[in-house]
């Protein structure tokens, strides 16, 4: 494959999304995630599915933007979430973002990482930037 081939697609996904360069706006921000969430809802949690590796491309850009915009205090995730939990009165087996009950006493005991899917569920639940999880 050479440059030549991957010009065109290269343009029209980036046209679409505006890769390029960093999120300009809010506009464009919600772009992003709107294509993400619309990557889970079509494709599920499935994380070796093609489109996924394009996902994390825009989810680096979000984060970027994010930090940029909305910077949070560093705390592991899984602090982070114990804290949003407190501050929403939810109990592990409210979070179905994360799994079953025994799965989200894992990562609130840190012994678990959140992966792509997690984070951005609890990112639309709890409403805050996807980065607040991935410290």
């Amino acid at each position: 494959m050479s440059i030549v081939d991957i010009l065109a697609p290269w343009t029209a996904v980036n046209d679409a999304l505006g890769l390029a360069t960093p999120i300009r706006d809010a506009a464009h921000h919600a772009e992003m995630l709107a294509f993400v969430d619309e990557a889970f809802e079509r494709f599920g949690g499935d994380d070796a599915h093609p489109i996924f590796g394009l996902v994390s491309i825009v989810a680096d850009r979000i984060r970027e933007y994010e930090a940029r915009v909305h910077p949070w205090p560093e705390l592991p995730p899984h602090e982070l979430l114990r804290a949003l939990m407190v501050e929403h009165d939810i109990k592990q087996s409210e979070l179905p973002e994360v799994g079953p009950q025994p799965v989200v006493s894992e990562v609130l005991a840190g012994k678990r990482a959140l992966n792509l899917r997690q984070v951005a569920a609890l990112a639309a639940r709890f409403h805050v930037p996807m980065e607040v999880f991935t410290v």
